[in-house]
């Protein structure tokens, strides 16, 4: 099972930081300076814009803020659930959950370049189904406690170790995830730590966080 053809900005190097956005930016000409900030801090592969309760339009406009910034600085640019509108303001890709559009229907939308993930929570099923449809990469958790979304599955490090020892196509760790708890998901064998509160929370500031994310997977 191998991936996609990998585009440079989320290669499957040694573990990389995978940005998600806070659920709820409520003045984006203002948040995207926190956005600079982290970007700032250390290597970020990925940024994912993930905000629920929005109108298209809506949604459309925070993207337009923030997708130029994240892109100058050859991070990916990912949409939470919506291929077609990922298509449709120049993002890179697209993040599916099990209950939102299909792989094929993501892939349809994006064509054969966008970036298409897809979370698989704790199942190896869902992990080899979504690799064997060309996925490029795929999403494990919750693998700690999070406040950003109520999270009905919980993955083990056992999980990571299997899928990295077995499989060529990156894997994602998602779920609660701080530079207090990161490094055992680094050393199971994570190519990216997906994280939104451990950055956007962090005592020191987003910047001091990113920093710190890069020190753990350096293996600082």
């Amino acid at each position: 099972m191998s991936p996609a053809p990998w585009r440079p900005a989320i290669s499957a190097a040694p573990c990389r930081l995978y940005l998600i956005t806070p659920p709820r930016i409520e003045t984006p000409f203002q948040w995207v300076e926190t956005l600079k900030s982290a970007l700032d801090g250390g290597d970020v592969a990925c940024l994912q814009i993930r905000l629920k309760d929005l109108d298209d339009d809506a949604l459309a406009r925070v993207v337009d803020v923030l997708r130029p910034v994240a892109q100058r600085q050859g991070v990916a640019v990912l949409l939470n659930d919506r291929p077609d509108l990922a298509f449709e303001t120049g993002c890179d890709g697209v993040h599916i959950g099990q209950e939102d559009a299909s792989f094929a229907e993501a892939r349809k939308a994006l064509g054969p370049d966008g970036i298409i993930g897809v979370t698989c929570h704790d199942s190896r099923h869902l992990a080899m189904e979504a690799g064997e449809n060309g996925a490029d990469y795929v999403a494990f958790g919750a693998f700690f406690p999070t406040e950003t979304k109520q999270a009905r599955h919980h993955a083990d490090l056992d999980l990571l170790d299997w899928w990295s020892e077995l499989f060529t196509v990156p894997c994602v760790a998602i779920g609660g995830i701080t530079p207090e708890n990161a490094r055992p998901l680094v050393e199971a064998g994570a190519d990216f730590l997906a994280v939104s509160g451990g950055v956007w929370n962090h005592p020191e500031g987003p910047a001091a966080a990113v920093a710190a994310f890069n020190r753990i997977m350096k293996g600082g």
